[in-house]
């Protein structure tokens, strides 16, 4: 599983922290290839996140739908990654805070 730790964010205050870090598992890959909702109603999206917690795909806040945010303020499932090809970052929507791998550059301490 990957780990993540709270990235630089020149527009945020240093030393704000993810209280649900700990709280991540390895869901592995998506099972649906495409947001779940908007495959179901037959709409777009733009880009796709998939749930830390449980491995629901749902789409980014760019897209119309917003399933990844409602998906994680429904489930209280706060953290997604993204699943788009070359991105290996997560968010935490209850934190406010972007999230990139433990090994990866742009890291804080």
């Amino acid at each position: 599983m990957t780990e993540y730790r709270v990235a630089f964010d020149a527009g945020r205050p240093d030393g704000r922290t993810c209280i649900h870090l700990g709280e991540l598992t390895s869901p592995g890959g998506p099972a649906v290839h495409g947001c779940s909702e908007c495959l179901e109603s037959g709409k777009r999206w733009l880009h796709l996140r998939q749930c830390l917690s449980c491995g629901h795909v749902g789409c980014c806040d760019s897209s119309r739908g917003k399933h990844a945010q409602d998906h994680a303020e429904s489930s209280g499932h706060p953290v997604a990654r993204s699943i788009e090809r070359g991105e290996d970052w997560a968010w935490c929507y209850a934190d406010e805070l972007f999230l990139t791998p433990n090994s990866g550059p742009g890291m804080a301490t």
